[in-house]
């Protein structure tokens, strides 16, 4: 009876009984793995007395229970609720309560045309109230052709990190990429791509990875160009500042990897100054919009900015913190003040980005990515601690990617959390990320299907399922609001019909040539290639064209005993075999690889190609090798050529040259004027 009682709890809860994992095992998952999960999402199972408790308690809850808990409609269009039952009713914003509209039902409640939103609608009948939450969501996404005005087009991506000028610190900032944009630009590209730039936390000075950030939903402060901070290009202590400090980052830019320790010590330093400097020395037009901006982030940026106070004070990780943190959450205003001011000024400085590249002619300007997940010690999981899944972590089971399936050691939202708090925590993260960007890249978009789980007390791994359409719903509101185009990762384990049903919806798939093959071997013809795809050669994870040709991973797998001598060998020579058929997908004869695979990639049919600025420059080191970590230079490698040289580098107007071969190139310039150029 408990067993039953508990499977019967599990299935309500969308714990999956069992996956079929990359070799096509079934993989069964057992009770552990139940209690691990249904406590994750604050269901106590704790003893077989409170498991027959949580059961009857749902069977009451569904028995009980007249209107649905959600509803998904159509913004904009008049909608008929199939309920009504002669209720009173009326619907409410989520977020302020204000009432959009009410009535008295007959056999259905017909709401109004509302605005893409979220909503509460509060319905009387019988003495009985009951609140179901209403998704307003359009159709579709925001299309590539209604953004850009077509449907053949590319871009670039690089790491932001990795970005370097004659003027910068040593690690890449948001001038850098502005200076990217206005390159970009001028030589057709659409958009420009950087790996995530979410909040690695203030008091952090171990996590690197921009996978595994401290919060989603505001950015990552070390990217501040300490030379372009609003409301003090007129100040002469501001200049001496910057200048005082430079050739101390001279000397860190000599280095031959980031050292992102003496960087922060440094770069932090200074905006220390700048923000004493600001308080007295700004503009009042800077003043006006600092203080907008705070009025504007309310509360969420208030509490952030008390988490990162209180790191400083008590260290990094919140889970170590003292009672007396939890109890006595005020922190100084001096510092509350000054890490809602690095927040304004990173986002004065990405929007400045984003105005840039749309003003060099770009359609879409940034590309942005959104993370699976926050680290479990860092601000995110702090400030949403109700809506998060405790006792869990985000992985991967064994796939393509990761042979020994992956814990990202990442905190995951809790589907009945999430959806009792109106998704607000996901909104908020969403519209951070598409706030400043033309199209947006979720990574591993299958967690919005079912999300791999693994519990921390050591039982094996699982899938939750995840309110899918739901979760696209709000992703559209929030496209819509931002008119941002998205891209959905969904490379691994992806379930029949997937790519479909998000098509459907108007993602953006994810094509990656090196995992694009036929059974036999051969790689897939990117003329034969899905549409409503962006196409790529590799992505972070993967070796650069030139590291593929030259079978750089392998050597590294070797070196590091992953791999013994034997099958090293072998391996290079399939590799070999890989790079002929590379090279024969481009109809051009002879080519080099680079050229051949970017020649494939444009004459394709993806709307939308992307070129690793890696791969531009022709660099043989990949930016993160997976599985390691202090290994290989992960995230700290730098691009090799400034970014205020790249407009004269010819791998960078060769492919310019290509791309405008085939059509898919954005002039800024006039006819003559770009073929001068280039």
């Amino acid at each position: 009876m408990v067993e039953q009682a508990l499977r019967e709890i599990a299935d309500h809860f969308g714990i999956l009984p069992s996956f079929f994992d990359f070799n096509g095992q079934e993989r069964i998952t057992n009770d552990e793995t139940r209690k691990a999960f249904l406590a994750a999402n604050g269901v106590d199972v704790s003893s077989d007395a409170a498991i027959a408790s949580a059961w009857q308690s749902l069977r009451a809850d569904a028995d009980n229970r007249w209107f649905p808990r959600e509803v998904i409609i159509e913004a904009l269009q008049p909608n008929d609720m199939p309920f009504g039952l002669g209720a009173r009713w009326e619907i409410r914003c989520w977020d302020d309560e204000t009432i959009v509209a009410k009535g008295q039902a007959g056999d259905f409640i017909t709401l109004p045309p509302l605005p893409p939103d979220v909503y509460q609608l509060r319905i009387t009948v019988a003495g009985r109230v009951e609140q179901v939450r209403v998704l307003a969501a359009p159709l579709h996404l925001p299309r590539l052709s209604d953004i850009a005005g077509k449907t053949r087009i590319w871009g670039m991506t690089a790491s932001q990190y990795g970005l370097q000028s004659a003027r910068s610190t040593a690690v890449g900032d948001f001038s850098d990429l502005a200076a990217l944009c206005k390159t970009a630009g001028a030589v057709g590209a659409a958009f420009a791509g950087i790996n995530p730039v979410h909040n690695m936390g203030y008091s952090d000075t171990i996590a690197i990875s921009p996978y595994s950030p401290s919060h989603r939903g505001f950015f990552n402060t070390d990217h501040i160009a300490l030379d372009s901070i609003d409301g003090l290009e007129a100040s002469a202590s501001a200049r001496k500042a910057v200048a005082d400090i430079t050739p101390e980052f001279v000397l860190i830019k000599k280095e031959p990897l980031i050292d992102y320790d003496t960087q922060k010590r440094f770069h932090r330093a200074t905006l220390e100054k700048l923000h004493d400097i600001f308080l007295h020395e700004a503009t009042q037009s800077a003043r006006r919009a600092y203080a907008a901006y705070r009025a504007e982030r309310g509360v969420d940026l208030e509490l952030f900015a008390r988490f990162e106070a209180l790191s400083e004070v008590y260290g990094p990780d919140w889970r170590r913190w003292p009672r007396e943190a939890e109890q006595d959450r005020a922190a100084p205003a001096d510092r509350l003040a000054f890490h809602s001011w690095l927040q304004w000024v990173a986002d004065q400085q990405l929007a400045n980005a984003q105005a840039t590249a749309l003003s060099a002619g770009m359609p879409l300007g940034l590309y942005l990515d959104l993370s699976v997940g926050s680290r479990h010690d860092g601000a995110e999981s702090w400030c949403e601690q109700a809506c998060i899944a405790t006792g869990v972590s985000i992985g991967a089971p064994p796939d393509q990617l990761g042979p020994d399936g992956q814990n990202w050691d990442l905190a995951a939202f809790s589907p009945v959390k999430l959806q009792a708090a109106g998704y607000a925590p996901l909104r908020r993260i969403l519209a951070q990320t598409m706030r400043h960007a033309g199209v947006i890249r979720i990574d591993h978009v299958l967690g919005l299907n079912r999300s791999f789980w693994i519990p921390d007390d050591g039982s094996p791994g699982a899938y939750i399922r995840q309110p899918l359409e739901s979760l696209v719903a709000i992703i559209k509101i929030e496209a819509y609001r931002s008119q941002t185009v998205v891209i959905g990762e969904d490379l691994g384990l992806v379930p029949e019909g997937f790519r479909e049903t998000m098509r459907s919806h108007g993602f953006y798939g994810y094509s990656v040539l090196q995992y694009e093959k036929e059974h036999d071997g051969r790689f897939k013809n990117p003329k034969h290639g899905p549409a409503q795809v962006v196409a790529c050669f590799g992505t972070h994870d993967t070796p650069t064209i030139r590291g593929f040709e030259t079978a750089h991973d392998i050597d590294w797998w070797e070196k590091l005993g992953s791999l013994d001598g034997a099958t090293a060998a072998h391996l290079r020579v399939e590799r070999n075999r890989d790079v002929a058929a590379l090279k024969a997908l481009s109809d051009v004869a002879g080519e080099d690889t680079v050229q051949a695979v970017h020649e494939a990639l444009a004459a394709g049919a993806a709307e939308m190609i992307c070129l690793q600025l890696d791969d531009i420059l022709e660099q043989v080191e990949a930016q993160n090798l997976p599985g390691t970590i202090d290994q290989h230079p992960n995230w700290r490698r730098r691009h090799s050529v400034n970014v205020d040289q790249l407009s004269d580098d010819k791998g960078m107007l060769h492919a310019a040259r290509l791309m405008k071969a085939h059509g898919r190139s954005f002039d800024s310039k006039t006819e003559s004027e770009s073929s001068n150029d280039l």
